[in-house]
Order: C-alpha cells, then sequence, then structure tokens
C-alpha cells in the first residue's frame, strides 16, 4: 500500500470530504512569505483591522482579576445569555427566552452544531453561491449535500424567489441566508426577503438558518432586516445566528450566538456539551460588555469602512476586464475578474482561464494576496478585504492594476 493510500485508509472519510478554509490557507501562505521578507499585502483574511474598544477589553481584564476563570454554564453565562434576548428584543424585534439562546465559540461553532444537530444522511442544505467557504463544507460533515444555487452579478449576487422553488425537494432540510454577504457584501430589501419567506412558508419541512454576523457593518445606513422580520410566521423553524466577532472587532475573542426553537437550541448545547463545553469564560463577559455597553464604538469603523469601500469599488471598475457592485454591508469586494482572467491567459501570463490562477498570479508576481471566487462557489470572481489601511488598499490595487494591464 502506497503512503497516500495508507493515508487515507487512517483518515475518516467525513475529514476527506471537506477542504481546509481557502482564506485561512491563502492567508497562511502570504504570511510565509511576509516572513520571508517579501512586500506581502494581504486583502485575505475578514477581520476588522481594528482594536477591540477599551470598555471591552476593561470588562475583560476585570473578569481575570475577579476570578472569573472557571466553567460556566455549556450554552453561556445568564448575563450573557440575557444581553443576547436584549438585543434581539431592541435591535430585531424578536423576542426569545433565554432557553432558546446559545453561546458558542465563534459563529462557526453555532452553524457547526446546527448542522450536525438536525441533519442526516442525504439531507439536502440549499446555500445560495457566492456563499462563506464553510457552508458548503460544515454540511458535508454532516453528512448531508449542499445544494448549491449559482446567483451571479447579473442579479446583484442575491437569490431569486424561483430558484429557490425550483431547488427545494422533500429531502430538503435547511436554507441558508447570509446578508449582508460574505463574501459580496449583499444585503436584502424587506420585499426580497418577503418574496423568499413566501415561498418558504409553502414548504413547512425546511428550516431557515440566517446568518447575521456583519449586520452592523452597514455601508448604506439603510434599517437592516433579516427573513424573520420579513416572515414572522418562520420562527417556529428559524434558528438566527449572529456574534460579536466583526461589529466589535472581536474575532480572536470567540464568541458566536444563535436564537430559535428550544428543542434545536438544547441539541446544539448537547453536542457543544461534548465538543468544547462553554465558550471562554473572559470572552463571554467581554462580549457581554459589547452588547450591553455604548454602540458608539460601532461608528468610527463603519465610516472608515465606507470610505474604503468607495475608493475600492471604483477603482476595480477603471481596471480592464473587472466589474464591480457597490456592497450594502460587511468590508469586501467581489469583482467579476472573467474579463481579466481572459484576458491574461490569452496573453500568457496566467497558465490557466481561472480564479485560481489569477490569485496565483497576483501573489507570486505582485505580493497581493486575494481569494479565488471557486472558494465562495464562483469561478471568475476574486474576493478582497477592505479591513486594513486605505495605505494598503492604494498599494495593493496599484499592483492588481499593474497586473492587469498588460
Amino acid at each position: 500500500m502506497s503512503s497516500a493510500a495508507h493515508q487515507a485508509s487512517v483518515l475518516s472519510k467525513r475529514v476527506q470530504s471537506i477542504k481546509e478554509s481557502p482564506t485561512l490557507a491563502i492567508t497562511a501562505k502570504a504570511g510565509k512569505y511576509k516572513a520571508e521578507g517579501r512586500p506581502i499585502i494581504g486583502l485575505a483574511a475578514g477581520e476588522p483591522d481594528f482594536d477591540t474598544p477599551q470598555h471591552i477589553k476593561d470588562a475583560a481584564k476585570a473578569a481575570i482579576d475577579n476570578g472569573f476563570t472557571k466553567y460556566t454554564p455549556v450554552a453561556g453565562t445568564p448575563g450573557l445569555k440575557k444581553a443576547i434576548v436584549n438585543k434581539f428584543k431592541n435591535e430585531n424585534g424578536f423576542d426569545y427566552a433565554l432557553n432558546e439562546v446559545i453561546v458558542g465559540v465563534g459563529g462557526k461553532q453555532t452553524i457547526f452544531n446546527l448542522c450536525l444537530a438536525v441533519l442526516n444522511k442525504g439531507d439536502e442544505v440549499i446555500v445560495p453561491a457566492p456563499y462563506w467557504v464553510s457552508y458548503a463544507d460544515i454540511a458535508l460533515v454532516a453528512e448531508a449535500t449542499p445544494v448549491i444555487i449559482e446567483c451571479g452579478i447579473e442579479q446583484g449576487f442575491k437569490l431569486l424567489p424561483a430558484q429557490l422553488e425550483a431547488a427545494i425537494t422533500p429531502k430538503t432540510k435547511i436554507f441558508m441566508i447570509n446578508s449582508p454577504s460574505n463574501p459580496t457584501g449583499a444585503v436584502y430589501s424587506l420585499a426580497e426577503l418577503e418574496a423568499l419567506g413566501e415561498v418558504l412558508l409553502k414548504h413547512p419541512h425546511v428550516l431557515v438558518a440566517t446568518d447575521d454576523m456583519y449586520e452592523h457593518v452597514n455601508l448604506t445606513g439603510n434599517k437592516f432586516y433579516n427573513i424573520l422580520n420579513a416572515t414572522p410566521a418562520l420562527k417556529d423553524r428559524c434558528i438566527v445566528l449572529n456574534g460579536v466577532s466583526k461589529a466589535y472587532s472581536m474575532t480572536g475573542w470567540r464568541i458566536g450566538y444563535a436564537a430559535g426553537p428550544a428543542y434545536i437550541i438544547k441539541a446544539m448545547e448537547i453536542l457543544q456539551s461534548q465538543s468544547t463545553s462553554n465558550a471562554t469564560s473572559i470572552s463571554q463577559v467581554a462580549a457581554q460588555a459589547a452588547l450591553e455597553g455604548s454602540q458608539d464604538c460601532i461608528t468610527p469603523m463603519v465610516t472608515a469602512f465606507k470610505e474604503r469601500h468607495t475608493y475600492v469599488v471604483n477603482r476595480f471598475n477603471t481596471m480592464p476586464g473587472l466589474s464591480c457592485l457597490m456592497a450594502g454591508g460587511a468590508f469586501y469586494a467581489f469583482p467579476d475578474a472573467r474579463g481579466a482572467i481572459d484576458n491574461l491567459y490569452k496573453a500568457g501570463k496566467i497558465k490557466a482561464a481561472t480564479d485560481m490562477a489569477l490569485a496565483e498570479y497576483l501573489l507570486e508576481e505582485f505580493d497581493v494576496a486575494v481569494v479565488p471566487g471557486s472558494a465562495f462557489g464562483a469561478e471568475g470572481y476574486f474576493r478582497i478585504s477592505f479591513a486594513t489601511s486605505m495605505e494598503n488598499l492604494s498599494n495593493a490595487l496599484d499592483r492588481i492594476e499593474k497586473a492587469l494591464n498588460i
């Protein structure tokens, strides 16, 4: 038996069905090059470049000094769960009891636990593309089948009701929706959500998972809505997923949370009790301070993102072979690069007419790290994060422009 065959026989089919997160892999490769002395500008990682606000850090320091370093209830501290309940009530108009809320080790764990709690082999998960990289792979870990629906730039990267209707089968178990979207920044309007909700009302066997992690990274100032605002009748089968990572620049603190029907939340808690147990006690205190404290700390961050967003999109739209939409939220630009890829391939600059070849060309030849769109289920695009300084963005876009001007 060859070494590769031996390794394949040892590893589970489950882990072999998935891949490493492409964003983390590209960030790691860029970091390696940077450590070797190359002038890499990384635009791959999706995390704010701002520090965690001081009052949140102070709450965490006080928790350490007060000895709040022991286990907490698996589903979260009572204080943080109350803060989450109040957040949903005051900001979103949703009424949840404490046993309908769970705190996880980042938003990713809450999605992971949800999928493992409700999915069986053969179940289907509807995922509109472009999608956050982990949705499809998490479904695969749960032995379900991701059903990817292409929603390209021509339709504003948003799922149409007819597409949703056509994708639903008796095997459909979850419909995933992410607004504002990672990677596109697309935001659904209330009317668009109502139209999707009308379809879902006809199919009571379908659970709805709405990932609102970028709720507060609002680039337009328009009121935020999720699908439960649009169609309240879905509440008994809707799971609302959120967290503190993006709004409060707390990615490394690893706190996500979810709210939904008590029996699903309880199943997620049972899973968590056998994996991580509680999220870090100190991080939970920090998250409570974030939710309960002044929300003014979000404003300067979003103001900076708006400025960068306008700059990036305008510049991309002047570059040969790129087309980029203005986003409604989040801190990403997702240009259509199919024209640029075709130009570069015909000129012999890249080995294949793919977004992966484009990303490799930009990293290897021009020291800029971007994420190929195929990582998000959208071949021919790429994603950059503008959660970095204007100086970095200016330099990076100069390099990309040079790379495309052939």
